[in-house]
């Protein structure tokens, strides 16, 4: 499958200095709706963090969400645009918009509107004495039966994961780009990033956030379309947990340090 990535101006950085704090990655598909309305909300992102940047990342729309985020790059400096020609999943976009990122921290956030830009420099804030914050939503907008299947899902996952996570599904996280590697080119690793950053020993906290109900376009995931698919990226995280060699890791940061 041929995957094309577009940058805007991507020798230059957006905000006009050598020095980039924050990268902020938000996975789209099929947003077009949301973009601009999205954008305006995180202008107020850009004037309480310096060095600031949002990176869309375009999971192969078919609507007009590239042409948005074009637009929206053009008319602010501060937003950068990455795209795929085929829809690849989340996880890939996910990847694929942290490893173009310039920060030193970086924050990922879905395109939904249902995470608030406005909590992002507090989950910055925090990590001044941890690796990783992790957001939950504490007053949900979602269905009762979603509510309760991510209740579900959340006690196997932990079970298993053992990562202590309370809200694993939701995307607004912050944490610092040393802990990049710690996420391994799996399909669905997305969904257990917390126990990724774990399993590397990462300290991580968490807080409460913000969580609004949809306002524009469709969930792409239903409760039965959703649960395969945690099963499978479960299975693949137990698999790679037994085949991680923590000793291995532990003589290579002492190597580093």
């Amino acid at each position: 499958m041929y995957l094309c990535v577009y940058y805007k101006d991507s020798k230059t950085n957006p905000c006009g200095s050598s020095d980039m704090n924050v990268s902020l990655i938000i996975p789209v598909f099929n947003e077009e709706d949301n973009i601009p309305v999205l954008t305006q909300e995180l202008m107020a992102v850009h004037d309480a963090l310096p060095g600031f940047e949002t990176v869309f990342v375009d999971d192969g729309s078919s609507d007009g969400t590239w042409s948005r985020i074009e637009d929206t790059a053009r008319q602010h400096a501060f937003i950068r645009g990455v795209r795929t020609e085929a829809n690849c999943g989340q996880t890939s976009a996910m990847l694929r918009g942290l490893r173009a990122a310039r920060g030193d921290i970086l924050v990922t956030m879905d395109g939904d509107l249902q995470n608030n830009p406005a909590d992002i420099p507090r989950l910055v804030s925090e990590l001044a004495d941890c690796d990783v914050v992790c957001g939950y939503r504490a007053n949900r907008k979602d269905t009762w039966s979603r509510r309760i299947a991510s209740r579900m899902a959340n006690c196997v996952r932990n079970s298993v994961t053992r990562d202590g996570i309370r809200d694993t599904g939701c995307s607004l996280k912050a944490f610092k780009k040393e802990c990049l590697p710690d996420l391994p080119s799996l399909n669905g690793a997305h969904r257990f990033m917390p126990a990724y950053f774990r399993l590397h020993g990462r300290r991580i906290k968490e807080i409460p956030v913000d969580h609004r109900a949809r306002r524009h376009g469709t969930s792409k995931y239903t409760n039965m379309k959703r649960l395969p698919k945690t099963v499978a990226d479960l299975l693949g995280f137990r698999w790679y947990r037994q085949r991680y060699l923590a000793s291995l890791k532990a003589e290579s940061d002492k190597l580093t340090s």
